[in-house]
């Protein structure tokens, strides 16, 4: 099926709410043992932040860690911020309002980089690819997860059943739009060659998720 794109910004109070609320638990965990299997540590950018539950999960897994989260939907920041405030965590963990695709950071900033579903929000993904490609330190982290675009409109739909069924539904049609946005694997691919990122390897996740990453280089014995 075709993309058919979202809005990029979630920035009312009622999107910032059901988002936050929604239960992304086992999805976080797991894209945090990613994050740690590919040795992040150090400091850290998370792209896409939204009401920051990562950054505060990757602190709690990563002791010599700290995460620079940002996020252009200020509603979705205030969420982060409180649960920022309410971590003992916090000191680690620091929130900016930026825009993925021209980011206020120098060459090299961070030992990691990562994002998790934001892709589906940007209409052109290179810009935000060739940004996290360049405050990305030479030998740095990455890992870039998103949606992947399922082959029908009735899959969509068979995927949202599967995975959110408890689920509102407001936070239900949320979801299946956001598979409309996403981009296939090959779509994935082929933007991250563009941006410069052709020795990232490209994993599909499961039966909805793709991650393109760079794992930290092995030391030697």
């Amino acid at each position: 099926m075709e993309r058919t794109l979202e809005p990029e910004v979630m920035d009312t109070p009622e999107e910032a709410d059901s988002y936050d609320a929604m239960d992304n638990a086992d999805a976080n965990r797991a894209f945090v043992d990613r994050l740690v299997e590919l040795g992040a540590r150090g400091r850290m950018l998370d792209i896409g932040t939204g009401p920051g539950h990562i950054p505060l999960l990757v602190c709690e897994r990563a002791s010599d860690g700290s995460v620079v989260g940002i996020d252009l939907a200020r509603h979705m920041l205030a969420h982060a911020e409180r649960h920022r405030a309410a971590s003992p965590h916090a000191d680690r963990v620091e929130l900016r309002v930026a825009d993925a695709k021209g980011l206020d950071f120098e060459d090299g900033s961070f030992d990691v980089v990562f994002s998790n579903t934001i892709l589906h929000h940007i209409p052109d993904p290179v810009p935000f690819l060739r940004e996290a490609r360049r405050v990305l330190r030479t030998g740095g982290v990455l890992l870039v997860r998103d949606l992947f675009r399922p082959a029908s409109p009735d899959r969509a739909l068979e995927l949202v059943r599967m995975h959110a069924s408890g689920a509102s539904p407001e936070q239900r049609e949320l979801f299946r739009a956001s598979l409309h946005a996403a981009l296939t694997p090959e779509e994935l691919r082929a933007v991250a060659d563009e941006a410069g990122l052709a020795d990232a390897e490209l994993v599909v996740d499961s039966d909805r998720h793709v991650s393109l990453q760079l794992a930290a280089p092995q030391k030697k014995p």
